[in-house]
Order: structure tokens, then C-alpha cells, then sequence
């Protein structure tokens, strides 16, 4: 009996209705443009500005074209899942909080512990990519800075920290901190900066591209396209930040979808009009560099355009990086609020009407891994665990619309359960592209995030019924 009630425990679930809390709340200030923006800032930067050329030259060539295609269709269909959770259930979490209504806790506990794995070393990875470009930048002023603080922790290089990695990252929290509509006014500018560089890249570059670049069109074979895709798959990574801004949009049923759709589509058609660009300017065996959009104008004798496109990476990635760091903290806010994590993380400002002091916390966690460790290899990690999210979210339509199929969606994902099942079965395969050690250390993180689960977050949860009556005594004593 007891093992069946420890059972049913694990799995009880989040009331649809729920939301608010006792610390405040967020206040709603968000429209469809600024959740395109948003999501825009959060996926054109890395992807498009460093990843499209390790793609090319060493899985896809100039199939890379074929590998955004095919990340962007399974994208598409994820969208369309997140786009019916989102505008169904519009309260903080993204994928965590879809999945506490559809599957229960323990596994929203694990989506949660995976995205925290996603946005945070993934901010601290695209914070060592910005450092890379801005010191770039300084030393065409003939600037440089100390050799100790330009990289991570290497004694055998003679580094010890990347300071401008850590001071990026404090910076965009400061400015989360100062209010949402702040934030997303700022990645506003920044992603209208980084859209006019990629189309003057787009418009320069295409009366440079010789069709011979082209061929042989798949020198890797279709495994390779296959391959790439699961690569560039990062390069998405970012619509899906969107919903977590579901508690401060004005009218959540309709502009959620609006801007995730919207981001995606947009996004996807740059990336392919870039990809086919640059592989046909550079042959793709070249395109193993960390700048291949500033490389590609070098390339071809326009370093007047190639520094324009330095300056406009660096501010993609800052957008990326604002638009990461600002789905963290408003992840640990929902996981928070829910008592599955400290308080801390969900205590609201007054002032600015965010999440303050969780904001700040984080920040510095996430600054301080981007200073001392070198994570170069942490796209293929955080790809997988942002394709085990979308797969699970898109089984989470069918299980939803089968549990509550008189609640009221703003948007309803079409031909259900084709297109989820679609989804998930496309995510998975991307999934078994990726290496060996990503498995190992991404099974490795979910197993530390049980263990923290079962020591704390199952006995603090809201939803446990011994901690509801607890705190009915508690009160009747006050």
C-alpha cells in the first residue's frame, strides 16, 4: 500500500489552473513583437556566426543547407507543441511546467534539472564565445589585455580566466534585473543590428559565390547532412525561451504562439540563405575557423566588411546570451514557486517586478563557470538536452488533449497525433547522431538531479500533502 502511495507521489500533478504565488507577480508587459525579438535574439548568434562553418567542414560541406532544413522542420513541429502548451497553460517554465500538468512531477522534476542544463551551460558557453570575438575586436584597436585573463582555466597556456566572459555575463544581469520590458527593449536594437549585418552579408556575399564551391554537394553522404543537423541543432536552441515568458505577456493565448512561430520562421530561412552563401564563397574544407561569416569576407580581400561583421556577431551573441540567461531565471522562478528549489530563487522585487536576487545568483554561477571552464565542446550537450525536452513536450500534446480535451487552447496544434509524434520521433534520431560521451555525461546530470529531487524537492514540493498540512497548522498558530 505504502509503495503504492510513494508511487502515485512521484506522479501527481500540477493543477492546470494554478499559477501566482506568494512572493509577488510578474508583471505583464510583453507583446507579439517583443516575443519575436526575443526569440530571434535567442537563436540567430552562435549558430549562424561560428557553428555554420565547423558544420560545413567537417559533417555536411555544402549540404549544410539540407542539415538547417532538416533541423528546421523538426523545429517547426516541436513549435507547434510548444505553441498549443503555451497558449493552453500560460505560466512560467517552458517545458517544465508543461510537463507537471501532462506527465507529473518526477518527470517534470527531470525536464526541469535538464533545462537548467541547457540554458546555464549554454550561457556560460556562448559568454566564451563573445569573449573570442570581443577580443578580436580590441586588437584591430591594437588593444590587448593580460594573457592570464583572456581564456579559462589553463596553467599549461598560461591562462587562468576569462574576465571578459564573466564581466558580459554580469552586465546582462544587471540588466535582467532592471525589468523585463527593459530587457526585451534592448534585444530589440540588438537583434535589428544583427539582422542588418546578416543581410548585408546576404546581399554583399551573394555576387561572390562561385557554384564550383559547391560541388561535390554531399562529401560526407547523407550521414553526414544527418550529423550536421544534430550539430546545428544549436543553433535553434532558443524559440522555446519564448514560452517562458508566458506570465509577462499581455494576452498570452495569442501572442505566444505568434512570437514562436514567428522566430522560428524567420530564423530558418536566414540560416539556409547563409549557409548556401558561404559554402559557395569558401570552399567548405576552409570553413573550420571560429568566425567563418567575418572568415568568408576576408576571404574574398572585403576586410572593411569583415570587421562590420565582427562587430554585429558580437552583438548576436549578446542577444543570445540575454535571451538564455533570461529563460534560467525564470526556469529556477517556476521550479522555485513550485518548492522543488530555495525560495530564493523566487522571491519578486518590488521595484522591478522580477526575480532579483535568484536573477543575481544565477548570474554569478553562470559567470563564474564561463570564466574558469573551457567549454568547447558543450553544444552537443546542450543539444541533447534540449532535444529530450521538445520530444517529451510533443508526447505531452497527445497525453494532454487525451486528459483535458475541454480546455481551452488558444492555439491547437493540427493532424494530432501525427505531427507530435513526428516531432518526437525526429528528435530522437537527431539524438542517436550525437556522441557517445554526450549520453554518458548527460544520463551522469540527470542522475545528480534525482538524487537532489528525492532529498529535497519531493519533501518541499507544494503538491506534498504533508507540507500543505503543515503549513495549514503553521498558519493557525500565527
Amino acid at each position: 500500500m505504502r509503495e503504492n502511495e510513494q508511487r502515485s507521489s512521484l506522479f501527481r500533478k500540477k493543477p492546470i489552473a494554478s499559477g501566482g504565488d506568494d512572493n509577488g507577480v510578474l508583471k505583464r508587459a510583453l507583446g507579439p513583437l517583443d516575443l519575436t525579438t526575443l526569440g530571434v535574439g535567442a537563436i540567430i548568434g552562435t549558430g549562424v556566426f561560428v557553428l555554420t562553418g565547423v558544420a560545413a567542414a567537417t559533417y555536411a560541406g555544402p549540404g549544410l543547407v539540407l542539415s538547417f532544413l532538416l533541423a528546421g522542420i523538426i523545429c517547426a513541429f516541436a513549435a507547434l507543441c510548444y505553441s498549443e502548451f503555451a497558449s493552453s497553460i500560460p505560466a512560467s517554465g517552458s517545458a517544465y511546467t508543461y510537463s507537471y500538468t501532462a506527465f507529473g512531477e518526477v518527470i517534470a522534476w527531470i525536464l526541469g534539472w535538464d533545462l537548467i542544463l541547457e540554458y546555464g551551460f549554454a550561457s556560460a558557453a556562448v559568454a566564451s564565445g563573445w569573449s573570442g570575438y570581443f577580443q578580436t575586436l580590441l586588437s584591430g584597436f591594437g588593444l590587448e589585455l593580460p594573457h592570464a585573463l583572456t581564456s579559462a582555466f589553463s596553467p599549461e597556456k598560461g591562462t587562468y580566466f576569462d574576465i571578459t566572459a564573466a564581466v558580459i555575463t554580469l552586465m546582462i544581469t544587471f540588466l535582467l534585473t532592471r525589468g523585463v520590458k527593459e530587457a526585451a527593449r534592448a534585444s530589440g536594437i540588438m537583434v535589428a543590428i544583427k539582422l542588418i549585418v546578416v543581410l548585408i552579408f546576404i546581399g554583399v556575399g551573394v555576387f561572390y559565390v562561385e557554384p564550383d564551391n559547391w560541388q561535390p554537394f554531399l562529401p560526407f553522404g547523407i550521414s553526414g547532412v544527418t550529423a550536421g543537423a544534430a550539430t546545428v541543432f544549436f543553433a535553434y536552441i532558443g524559440f522555446d525561451a519564448v514560452s517562458t515568458a508566458a506570465e509577462e505577456v499581455k494576452r498570452p493565448q495569442r501572442d505566444l504562439p505568434i512570437g514562436i512561430i514567428a522566430s522560428l520562421a524567420i530564423c530558418t530561412v536566414l540560416y539556409i540563405v547563409v549557409s548556401l552563401i558561404l559554402t559557395g564563397i569558401v570552399p567548405y574544407n576552409l570553413l573550420n575557423v571560429s568566425d567563418p561569416v567575418a572568415f568568408a569576407f576576408e576571404y574574398v580581400q572585403l576586410k572593411g566588411l569583415s570587421w562590420i561583421v565582427s562587430l554585429g556577431a558580437i552583438t548576436g551573441i549578446t542577444t543570445v546570451l540575454l535571451v538564455m540567461m533570461y529563460g534560467q531565471t525564470r526556469l529556477l522562478y517556476s521550479m522555485s514557486r513550485d518548492g522543488l528549489l530555495s525560495p530564493v530563487f523566487s522571491k519578486i522585487s518590488g521595484k522591478s517586478q522580477t526575480p532579483a536576487v535568484g536573477t543575481w545568483v544565477a548570474g554569478i554561477i553562470v559567470a563564474l563557470f564561463s570564466g574558469f571552464i573551457s567549454l568547447g565542446h558543450l553544444a552537443e550537450l546542450t543539444n541533447i538536452g534540449t532535444l529530450f525536452a521538445f520530444a517529451v513536450v510533443s508526447l505531452g500534446i497527445i497525453v494532454l488533449r487525451k486528459n483535458n480535451p475541454d480546455l481551452k487552447r488558444g492555439f491547437r496544434v493540427p493532424l494530432v497525433p501525427l505531427i507530435p509524434i513526428l516531432s518526437a520521433l525526429g528528435c530522437m534520431y537527431l539524438m542517436t547522431r550525437l556522441a557517445a560521451l554526450t549520453w554518458i555525461t548527460f544520463f551522469v546530470w540527470l542522475f545528480i538531479g534525482l538524487i537532489i529531487y528525492f532529498a529535497y524537492g519531493r519533501h518541499y514540493s507544494h503538491l506534498n500533502p504533508a507540507r500543505r498540512i503543515s503549513g495549514a497548522f503553521r498558519s493557525k498558530g500565527k
